[in-house]
């Protein structure tokens, strides 16, 4: 184990460079140096969505724009316009003039060689002999890159500027010609770097031949961020965003009542990713916990407070809920068949290669003699067609679906005689009809399924019974 950490920059972060400078870079935990540190970096906030489609709404960016369009202008125009506000953030953080050219050249470089790839695929792909179909996961990976090499450089210009003796590790491989291996990419770039005496700045992209993006989706920059720290044998791990993690949404509960969360463990972190609210993707987190490297979520604009400290090996000293957290506009797919009755692995096992088939995410299921529910976080098109196909393949099963929220409450150990009844009755107080609970031996989570109009005062309620009760004070267990 070595004496740095490696620090990932989230992407509403990076859109304050000063706030970055100040309250991150020369603001180290370890106050005896600047250095020792390695940082991944996402992209600035929003880019990424515009360059592939918007995370929540699924609003198309230029990838989605590119698949589907065909013979259409909107992928070019999309392109363009992105163009034109990476130039508008690139004036708002360099005065100078020279600078500010050199990183509109930068920048404006690999946007045109992205268009003329396009161009050129989308042309080729107008013979029979060519599938666009076959390229597109290269082309999502070639325009996700853009957006942390923007960053990345422009951070290490920035601090360069501001007397840190930054340096670019550029792993987007977009002037390789050869393919590597993610582990290969990542110790090839950092065997001439310094950390004693330099302040790594590191895309949160990196190319490999196996594809980040075909496992881990939008995850990427995690997954590049984890293999760094395991790689490097890093000390610490540290994840900065705008917010802290909380015991529940400050804008649900009120920001009086959320108590940041001082300690919790991988596991804790595993259900929050379940629910979409990552701390960090699980498989990302896999790495980590195997090497017993600690991580730590911290508040960028908050660099005094401790944070979270995430470990392996954590568990409350007392059983309690840690966290509120739930999800909205997740679907629930009912599959009722009286011939399910000892059949149920088979019938499983069917459904789910659908739901597969279609990249749903399960948040959770549920099963009993002749019934099984899916819940997945997706959106209706999506459900229609894992539905249609389901109707097709059982056709004389009864398929409902419908429209429902998830909520749940988190702990590193939650086995408390009585937590249940506690927690439904704070949700019979508040008049909430319970649909379905879920409740495992491992007594970690609990997930109550309830109508999405009752969410946020389901979150309220059982916060205000399962947390606010304890008076718990400025953290759930302070970080050290």
């Amino acid at each position: 184990m070595n004496d740095h950490s490696v620090e990932k920059i989230g992407g509403t972060s990076m859109s304050d460079y000063v706030s970055v400078r100040d309250n991150i870079i020369l603001k180290p935990m370890r106050e005896e140096s600047l250095y020792q540190r390695i940082f991944v970096v996402s992209a600035y906030g929003g880019i990424t969505d515009r360059l592939l489609e918007h995370k929540k709404n699924g609003q198309p960016g230029v990838f989605a724009l590119f698949a589907n369009g065909r013979n259409d202008e909107s992928w070019r125009e999309a392109l363009l316009s992105l163009k034109q506000e990476l130039f508008a953030i690139n004036a708002s953080l360099f005065d100078d003039e020279d600078m500010l050219e050199r990183a509109n050249r930068f920048i404006g470089e690999r946007l045109d060689n992205a268009h003329k790839c396009l161009e050129d695929l989308q042309s080729l792909c107008r013979h029979g002999h060519f599938a666009l179909e076959a390229h597109l996961a290269t082309v999502r990976e070639m325009l996700a890159s853009i957006g942390e090499a923007h960053s990345a450089w422009n951070t290490t210009q920035l601090l360069q500027r501001d007397g840190v003796n930054a340096c670019l590790v550029d792993l987007t491989g977009w002037n390789s010609a050869k393919h590597t291996s993610l582990d290969e990419r990542i110790l090839s770039a950092f065997k001439d770097v310094d950390l004693q005496t330099q302040l790594p700045i590191v895309t949160g992209y990196a190319h490999s031949e196996e594809g980040l993006m075909s496992t881990f989706d939008r995850g990427y920059s995690e997954m590049t961020f984890s293999r760094i720290a395991v790689l490097t044998e890093a000390k610490e791990t540290v994840i900065h965003k705008e917010f802290h993690l909380s015991s529940a949404d400050p804008r649900l509960v009120g920001e009086d009542n959320a108590v940041p969360i001082g300690r919790t463990n991988y596991d804790v972190a595993d259900q929050l990713a379940n629910l979409g609210m990552e701390a960090i993707h699980p498989k990302a987190a896999k790495g980590l916990r195997r090497h017993d490297i600690p991580l730590r979520v911290k508040n960028t604009f908050e660099p005094e407070h401790a944070g979270t400290l995430i470990t392996g090996d954590y568990i409350s000293d007392k059983p309690c809920v840690e966290i509120i957290a739930g999800c909205k506009g997740v679907y629930a797919i009912e599959l009722f068949d009286q011939d399910m009755a000892g059949n149920i692995d088979q019938y499983d096992k069917e459904i789910l290669t659908v739901i597969r088939r279609f990249n749903a995410h399960i948040v959770s299921k549920d099963i009993n003699a002749n019934t099984i529910t899916h819940y997945l976080s997706t959106n209706l098109k999506t459900v229609k067609r894992i539905r249609h196909v389901l109707q097709e393949r059982f056709a004389e099963a009864d398929i409902n679906q419908r429209k429902v929220a998830i909520a749940s409450a988190i702990g590193s150990d939650m086995q408390i005689p009585g937590i249940l009844a506690k927690t439904v009755a704070a949700l019979a107080d508040s008049n909430i009809s319970v649909l379905a609970i879920h409740q495992s031996m491992r007594q970690v989570d609990m997930q109550l399924v309830v109508s999405e109009d009752d969410f946020d005062q389901a979150i309220k309620s059982l916060h205000r019974a399962l947390v606010e009760v304890h008076d718990h004070g400025r953290a759930i267990c302070l970080a050290c």
